[in-house]
């Protein structure tokens, strides 16, 4: 059950977003591919934290 939506942008963005839509692509699935990639770099930025903090917080096995 799909339903279309409008999405108010600046010119300025509707063009940015015109620029990286490669030939044949939706603006729809441009949207799902952007959100996917920052979603993927979200994770990947909690996970570098979280290395991060086991590091400052674990003691390596030589010290042991």
């Amino acid at each position: 059950m799909s339903a279309d939506k409008r999405i108010p942008v600046t010119e300025e963005t509707r063009k940015e977003l015109h620029e990286l839509k490669e030939p044949g692509q939706t603006y729809d699935e441009l949207l799902k591919e952007l959100a996917k990639q920052r979603r993927r770099q979200e994770l990947e930025q909690r996970f570098q934290e979280l290395e991060e903090t086991d590091r400052d917080e674990l003691t390596p096995l030589e010290d042991v």
